[in-house]
């Protein structure tokens, strides 16, 4: 067993040392592993595999094992992630076939100035082959002549190509299947820093062109609601705010001689009211989304600068453990400070819920499907030691982080509000179908959506698929123009919710900046089908659960950008006008 770092276990990545005999530059030719004789158990367990599509992955020199195969045309093309399957089943009847024999294809170079001999490339050709000794020999999987002894199936001193495959290997119950291999060499001009080349672009399947096109769509969104924002809110603004202050210019008899007075001026006394709803649970999901929000542009900002290529293996997922720790401070300051400008008396109590809310959901989630996949004997599932290391990371780093912000939110001044906060709450008054505030959340989120769907297949795609990602610099400005988008659709529903008289502005803006986690969950259901994968209940388990916690994630951090800005903008606007 070679050593895998947090990230690895985490991910289910476990590096187990094979039984193939590989040399630098040493050619192998036809050379047999073992000998195994299913039993009934055994082949209907290897069909089922074969079936669902089961994978090998295999890695030399920290290189992942491309996959060669045929095309429905008959052409070759390769396969730079995802391994290689186990065998495969025939449209013309149900019957499985195993690949019993692969061809080892490494690619080296030599570095110019340097001595010796640099692996730059790794494939692998499956192939299935019905192996038959020759003369008849008979092997009984243990005596050293089962190594030596010729197959009538190979060629000596041949490589096997698929084109010589008579009979394919069957599985069922009592059949000797032979597992054999070819070790091919290749000179390759490709120099060593550069070999993850290839496995990154997936030899140039997607053309850059389409990340060029996402993020072009995604600047366009801004700008066309940039302007949105300034024709309109700004604007309006700017009148509102001069008409209020003229207003409050006049006497007495002028005031009453002017028409009614309108607008969000008049929910001056109630604006800054604390959320009459779970005021508590506003400020803890505002503080954890602050942390997911940070944690997410340093790690993606790091992978952008090429601090945590897919190279190394794991290092990304460690990355997003040790940032959310160490971010948990933020969380913590920033409910502390939240709930002390409610005037909140629970102050323990709403740090420990920050500090455990959504860490806890996560954890516990990923606990319950551990014991499945552990339950089913899956290489995916983590090893106990593991989930106990990253118990006591939680337990003892990112909790006294979060109750460390806490100490320094409650020390610090209360957010200072510009207007007066009445005794008794104002009447809304009653809102049209399109100014209903469930209408602004349903609908807030498809602009956002909009801005980002497309870099969002990519990464669905590398997630699920077990492609490799590596153009975090598109995630990047994908993921603060998703931001900036929020913010300024957020801000826009939240002026003319005050225009309306609606008060309640907290959860409205929370819920609708968050809303576009809704639309991204929805996506993943229809992305699904085009995963094609296999029926097993637990497939669907990981698959929605997991989205499910990705998409909540997403709702705290676009909640959070959503709440915070709106807050700072009704702080601003009400801060320009003179009220008694």
């Amino acid at each position: 067993m070679a050593s895998e770092n947090l990230g690895e276990f985490l991910t289910g990545n476990k590096i187990q040392n094979s039984a193939y005999s590989i040399n630098m530059l040493r050619e192998v030719f036809c050379q047999v592993l073992c000998q195994v004789t299913l039993t009934p158990i055994e082949a209907k367990s290897l069909a089922t595999h074969i079936k669902y599509g089961y994978h090998n992955n295999w890695i030399i020199d920290n290189l992942p094992g491309a996959s060669v195969g045929l095309t429905g045309s008959g052409h070759h093309q390769t396969h730079y992630a995802g391994g290689f399957p186990i065998g495969f089943i025939t449209q013309d009847s149900p019957e499985a076939f195993v690949y019993n024999h692969v061809n080892i294809i490494l690619e080296y170079h030599n570095p110019e100035g340097k001595e010796g001999h640099r692996v730059v490339g790794f494939a692998v050709e499956p192939m299935s082959i019905n192996h038959r000794y020759a003369g008849g020999f008979q092997w009984d999987g243990m005596s050293s002549d089962g190594f030596t002894k010729p197959l009538d199936t190979c060629i000596a001193n041949q490589h096997l190509d698929r084109n010589n495959v008579g009979d394919f290997q069957r599985v069922r119950p009592g059949e000797n299947i032979i597992y054999t291999y070819d070790v091919v060499w290749r000179y390759s001009e490709t120099a060593w820093a550069s070999r993850w080349d290839v496995y990154l672009s997936e030899d140039h399947m997607v053309p850059a062109q389409v990340h060029w096109y996402s993020i072009t769509n995604s600047i366009l969104v801004v700008l066309f609601l940039s302007l949105l924002v300034v024709s309109i809110l700004v604007r309006n603004l700017r009148r509102d705010i001069a008409g209020y202050n003229a207003m409050a210019a006049l006497t007495d008899e002028e005031k009453e001689e002017e028409a009614e007075e309108s607008g969000w001026k008049l929910v001056h006394a109630d604006v800054f009211r604390p959320p009459q709803n779970w005021p508590m649970a506003y400020c803890i999901m505002v503080g954890s989304g602050a942390q997911i929000g940070v944690c997410g542009f340093v790690t993606i900002l790091l992978a952008a600068v090429g601090f945590l290529s897919p190279a190394r293996r794991g290092s990304l997922m460690t990355a997003v453990l040790v940032f959310y720790m160490l971010c948990g401070c933020l969380a913590g300051y920033v409910s502390s400070r939240l709930y002390k400008s409610f005037r909140g008396r629970q102050w323990q109590l709403c740090t420990l819920f920050t500090a455990t809310g959504f860490p806890g959901l996560c954890f516990f989630t990923f606990i319950f499907f551990n014991t499945i996949l552990a339950f089913f004997r899956s290489t995916a599932s983590v090893p106990f030691l593991d989930l106990v290391i990253v118990a006591a990371m939680w337990c003892c780093v990112s909790i006294p982080l979060v109750f460390l912000g806490a100490y320094f939110g409650y020390k610090a001044e209360t957010i200072s509000f510009p207007t007066v906060t009445s005794t008794i709450a104002r009447a809304i008054p009653e809102q049209t179908t399109f100014m209903k505030p469930i209408t602004g959340i349903c609908l807030a989120g498809m602009v956002p959506f909009a801005a980002a769907y497309v870099e969002l297949f990519f990464i669905m795609t590398s997630l699920w698929m077990d492609q490799f990602y590596y153009v975090f610099g598109f995630t990047l400005g994908v993921y603060v123009i998703l931001l900036i988008t929020v913010a300024e659709v957020t801000v826009l529903l939240c002026y003319y919710q005050l225009c309306a008289e609606n008060h309640r502005w907290w959860w409205f803006t929370f819920l609708s900046s968050g809303s576009v986690a809704g639309y991204t969950f929805i996506y993943s259901v229809f992305w699904f089908k085009s995963l094609e994968a296999s029926r097993m209940l637990i497939t669907y388990m990981l698959y929605f659960g997991y989205m499910f916690l990705i998409s909540s994630a997403l709702f705290l951090v676009t909640g959070s950008v959503g709440a915070l800005i709106s807050l700072w903008f009704v702080r601003k606007i009400f801060s320009t006008i003179k009220v008694d």
